[in-house]
């Protein structure tokens, strides 16, 4: 079976089980959904220990402490790209509806109660750095959300879509705090809380690159600028970025890293700009050189093999694809295939769904939504679309 055949038969499956599964799985984070939630009475660090213990355990125990699949707004976005990527590559009308049916669904189901259209996770939420409850809008959904519907609106110029990427624009502008640095201005992960993130940061930035490249808005495209500034001073020498400047979020990961690239890269394309090639190259350096073992398995962390989690494959698949293209270097690309065959051959299920993690001792086979399903659906149709007009 050649590769194409593979990737083709992968996400078919992978369809084939999000289908049948109604679009629902469940999330690493999802611990606080249990009804064992209760015994925490509200205590932050007992909820913390509740959501840890259920996002570490090696086995899904989910089913028997009464946490059910749910939808996902990050994921629902993600499976609509693939639609999209998939109605570019064939013109099937099916994958255009499947696509309409995804965006449709995520303008139903924002989070009411803000300037604009945001979303947030389908659970409660607690880590060391803030609590959310159930639907509390982020700058990640937001703008990877956002993102979806900026393609979405480019290829079928649906006024609906515009109107919500608009709106996503008031949501950043109104009612996200600013956190002012002598390294520039960085958006707040949250609202109503002064949470600094680098790649929540950069993600708010492209997004609001493509706001200003839509609809025109100088506001848009002046924090973007601001946004950026503030990511670039903060790289490390050696090109990589903590997850945060606090000291708490020292460490280097492989999807914020690439969240981070992605987003630098996206700003500049909207703009229409080459000032920041040579920080996007240095930190590409960083990630291709660290974040890769021999056989294309995509670490988690930049200095150990701590395991091989379904978000850095995804992820990586989509950020090596993009700098093919960037560069014009074909052996990203091998790159990325190299992970796509990696990731089908030791990640997917037989029933289509991707494992959330392995490591050398174990594989934990939780079929999770957003973090698996939706963002490997999305991953294999960018390969598959992209793969295809490289050879055309």
């Amino acid at each position: 079976m050649n590769s194409n055949n593979s990737y083709q038969n992968s996400i078919k499956k992978l369809e084939h089980w999000l289908i049948e599964n109604k679009f629902e799985g469940y999330d690493p984070f999802d611990g606080l959904s249990s009804p064992l939630n209760f015994l925490t009475f509200g205590n932050r660090i007992a909820q913390q220990s509740l959501q840890q213990f259920v996002r570490r355990n090696p086995y899904n125990i989910r089913p028997f402490i009464g946490i059910k699949p749910a939808h996902s707004t990050k994921g629902m976005s993600f499976i609509g790209s693939g639609y999209l990527n998939l109605y570019q590559l064939t013109n099937d009308d099916y994958y255009k509806k499947q696509a309409e049916f995804c965006f449709d669904w995520l303008i139903k189901n924002f989070t009411k109660g803000y300037s604009g259209y945001c979303w947030g996770n389908s659970f409660d939420y607690a880590s060391r750095a803030f609590y959310l409850p159930k639907g509390a809008p982020t700058l990640v959904w937001t703008a990877l959300i956002g993102h979806h519907f900026v393609e979405a609106y480019r290829l079928f110029h649906n006024k609906e879509y515009l109107d919500v990427i608009t709106s996503i624009g008031k949501f950043i502008l109104k009612d996200l705090p600013r956190i002012s640095t002598d390294k520039g201005t960085c958006i707040s992960y949250i609202a109503h809380e002064k949470v600094p993130v680098h790649n929540s940061n950069l993600l708010g930035a492209w997004m609001l690159a493509e706001i200003f490249k839509v609809t025109g808005s100088i506001e848009c495209r002046e924090l973007a600028e601001q946004a950026v500034e503030y990511g670039i001073n903060c790289q490390r020498e050696d090109g990589s970025w903590y997850y945060g400047e606090e000291t708490k979020y020292h460490w280097i990961d492989n999807w914020h890293t690439a969240y981070n690239l992605d987003s630098i890269v996206g700003y500049q394309l909207e703009i229409g700009s080459n000032r920041f090639d040579a920080e996007i190259k240095r930190g590409f350096d960083f990630y291709i050189e660290h974040f890769f073992t021999e056989d294309g398995a995509p670490k988690y962390y930049w200095d150990r093999d701590y395991k091989f989690d379904i978000q850095s494959s995804s992820q990586s698949i989509d950020t090596l694809v993009l700098f093919s293209k960037h560069y014009e270097d074909k052996r990203l690309f091998e790159l990325a295939k190299k992970v796509a065959s990696w990731t089908i051959k030791n990640m997917q299920d037989d029933s289509g769904y991707f494992y959330l993690w392995k490591s050398d001792k174990f594989t934990n086979k939780t079929p999770t939504l957003h973090w698996g399903a939706g963002t490997m659906f999305h991953a294999l149709s960018y390969l598959i679309l992209e793969k295809s007009k490289n050879e055309n």
